[in-house]
């Protein structure tokens, strides 16, 4: 037990180590007031990000003004609205650059904010924008290159500031059902439970693990970047389905090795340039991916093991949800309510699921068409970690 818990800080220090990535990657910070047709707008830039638009040097002010006053802008209905004052520079703490532009719309009705800055130059960019309409509170939302517009309203309210309780677990419900790498996870939790206990064991760690990263990202509290994010999941699903080979096969060394090396030689490319990862997560993933892996072979009742990792796998799990959240704006004075519902929802959609897999598994057992179990183990795990593998490369490198 000890052994796992020192595993799962290995793969803790590759995740913070991402996040303080992040920090320098490539990200910006911005405020936006709306006072019925004004609309003000600060953005704050870490000297490295302002340095892209200078070709690596320090670009003037000036430069940087006029470049947010061509990639910023916000519009009322159709129509655009035009910039009442000139971008200018205001005071910023060390290390950081910022900016503040000004909008006359036409109107206040149906109002929308856009930004285009840095997309050009760094497509994984996301500027963390956080709105307020009138009196109101401030919402959060995220503007990325697939997300370049936030849609505000005459009145200021998000879609989530105005559902019910219950539109907030119908909410989590439709995530886990439209979510294919959730699902996928899910299976591979099925598979490798050979009696309902040990699937109340790994369901139980999956639930503690994204109920908590879904509460410290959707307050602010932590949260690394949603691309990594990705990448760890579909880790997980690989992982998940090469404990199940190893189950069948017996061939642990083999699994944890190909695992390692797969990371291990992703985090080379990492040093040589290429990639998204930063190099410690991967070292870090790469060590826990193999170590997991001859662990769980050795031990005889794993169930506690799994406990634990799937509650590490949880976590990640959990900072997925919370970047979908975030960029439907988070309702003011309703986190806990929104929280409590939406996580309400996801262990409804996942006990569906697995109700689904096993009622299925039953049908066709009493039907005497069902195939042994360990050539459907052993199938369908091969997909996962085919899957993983897939999702993996092409997150990194696509």
């Amino acid at each position: 037990m000890r052994t796992l818990l020192h595993l799962a800080l290995i793969l803790g220090w590759g995740l913070l180590g991402a996040t303080a990535s992040a920090h320098t990657r490539s990200e910006s910070y911005s405020v936006w007031e709306l006072s019925g047709p004004a609309v003000h707008a600060s953005f704050t830039l870490p000297d490295a990000e302002a340095a892209r638009l200078g070709d690596g040097a320090a670009p003037s002010d000036e430069r940087i003004a006029t470049y947010l006053a061509q990639h910023v802008s916000a519009t009322a209905g159709e129509q655009a609205c035009s910039a009442s004052a000139a971008p200018r520079t205001i005071a910023a703490s060390k290390g950081f650059r910022r900016f503040e532009l000004a909008f006359r719309c036409p109107d206040a009705s149906a109002i929308a904010l856009h930004s285009t800055a840095f997309f050009e130059l760094v497509p994984s960019h996301v500027t963390y924008a956080r709105i307020r309409n009138g009196n109101t509170g401030f919402v959060e939302q995220l503007i990325t290159n697939d997300h370049r517009d936030i849609e505000v309203g005459g009145d200021g309210a998000s879609v989530l500031q105005n559902a019910s309780f219950f539109e907030y677990i119908w909410l989590g419900i439709l995530h886990i059902l439209t979510g294919p790498d959730h699902i996928a996870f899910l299976l591979g939790l099925v598979l490798i439970s050979r009696k309902l206990r040990d699937l109340a064991f790994v369901i139980t760690g999956f639930t503690l693990g994204h109920s908590a990263t879904l509460a410290l990202a959707v307050t602010g509290v932590f949260r690394p970047h949603a691309e990594f994010i990705d990448v760890l999941i579909a880790l997980t699903i690989g992982l998940i389905g090469a404990e199940n080979i190893i189950a069948a096969s017996g061939r642990a060394r083999v699994v944890a090795i190909s695992a390692f090396g797969l990371l291990f030689v992703m985090a080379l490319l990492k040093f040589a340039g290429f990639g998204l990862l930063p190099a410690p997560l991967l070292i870090g993933a790469a060590i826990f991916a193999a170590s997991y892996l001859l662990l769980s072979n050795q031990v005889q009742d794993a169930a506690w093991i799994r406990l634990v990792v799937t509650l590490v796998f949880g976590l990640i799990h959990g900072f997925a949800f919370a970047t979908d959240l975030i960029e439907m704006h988070l309702p003011n004075g309703r986190m806990a309510e929104l929280l409590l519902g939406f996580n309400l929802g996801v262990e409804s959609g996942q006990l569906l699921i697995v109700s689904l897999m096993l009622g299925l598994t039953a049908l066709l057992i009493r039907a005497r068409v069902a195939l042994p179990r360990p050539l459907v183990v052993e199938v369908l795990s091969s997909a996962l970690v085919g899957l993983g593998t897939f999702w993996i490369v092409s997150r990194v490198y696509i």
